[in-house]
């Protein structure tokens, strides 16, 4: 991790990414209904569609998960290109601001670095908001019993482990380690007979995806990622994954509702141009959420989005700053 701003800034973008507006050149489509003309991708030399490359999907930055209040009792595709041009300017202007200013001035430098460090600042989103399932665009409410989401900022720093994964570096989960950020929205898809690979930019994880039809681990088993088997659905990537600890959540960065053990993802990986993969994720967990739902977002090929090494550990100042930054806060309030 660069720095504690660096920390501070990917949290608090994490609530711009839930709550604020975006911006999109084209009108979105109806993600329930299939593509006009589906795209048919190459294939491998052993006859599978052919996904490999790197793709980012920096572009998705800004996008609310749930449906903003201002569109009460629409549909996403209801959404005019006006407004979301529109909503578009409002959000560019937004971001830009926040970047220019949390890198701090001279003599006052936080860290965070200049703005053009930031992946995130022109995004072409390709969609309004990114729940397709339920109708309205809302995430459904929570089981009886699920843990709720803490405050944001009043989180414990009494130890490490009062901490999240991500400011640990250890894992941002499945879908935070995909859902986009300020930086690090690269990943490489790499395919062999009977195994898909996704290495991802930020943290650097690597899922290994079997396609074999091998049955998943005993429920014993369990990991931050989950246990992951795949298959094909005509020219869509199908990936079901199951075994999960109670230790991760479903949000930007590994933020957001925590889910239990019983949760399954349904992810969807399909072709839908040249360059383009749609990503739909389905989160079925029955002890955290009262029904099952749906996001969805676009990953774009784009050679020039290299997977970097991410030197979390090497730099991680942001774990030991925010210990020592409670410490010397409750001495100053004794």
């Amino acid at each position: 991790m660069p720095s504690n701003s660096i920390v501070f800034v990917a949290s608090f973008l994490g609530l711009v990414f839930f709550s604020g507006t975006i911006q999109a050149q084209s009108h979105p489509r109806n993600l329930a209904q299939p593509p006009v003309g589906a795209f048919s991708p190459p294939k491998t030399p052993w006859g599978d569609p052919d996904l490999q490359g790197t793709y980012t999907d920096k572009d998705e930055a800004g996008i609310p998960m749930e449906r903003p209040s201002e569109f009460q009792g629409r549909r996403l595709e209801d959404v005019t290109a006006a407004e979301l041009a529109e909503l578009g300017r409002r959000r560019r202007e937004q971001a830009n601001q926040i970047a220019a200013a949390i890198g701090g001035g001279v003599g006052e430098d936080t860290g965070a670095g200049p703005s053009h460090w930031y992946e995130h600042l022109s995004a072409n989103n390709s969609r309004a908001w990114m729940v397709v399932d339920p109708p309205d665009g809302q995430i459904p409410p929570l089981a009886p019993g699920a843990r709720p989401l803490p405050p944001f900022g009043e989180e414990r720093a009494d130890s490490y482990l009062d901490r999240s994964l991500y400011d640990r570096c250890i894992t941002r989960g499945v879908t935070g380690s995909m859902l986009p950020v300020i930086y690090g929205n690269s990943f490489q898809f790499v395919q062999g007979p009977g195994t898909v690979a996704i290495r991802e930019e930020m943290i650097h994880e690597t899922r290994i995806i079997p396609l074999d039809g091998r049955p998943h681990l005993n429920s014993k088993h369990t990991s931050y990622m989950g246990d992951a088997r795949g298959h094909w659905d005509g020219n869509t990537l199908v990936v079901e994954t199951t075994n999960f600890t109670d230790k991760t959540a479903i949000g930007i960065n590994g933020y957001g509702n925590p889910n239990s053990v019983k949760m399954r993802l349904t992810e969807r990986f399909t072709p839908v141009g040249p360059n383009v993969l749609e990503w739909s994720v389905t989160v079925n967990d029955p002890a955290t959420w009262t029904r099952p739902w749906t996001f969805a977002l676009n990953l774009t090929k784009d050679a020039t989005q290299q997977v970097f090494e991410y030197a979390c550990h090497e730099g991680n100042y942001g774990l030991r700053n925010i210990l020592s930054a409670a410490r010397a806060a409750e001495l100053s309030n004794r």
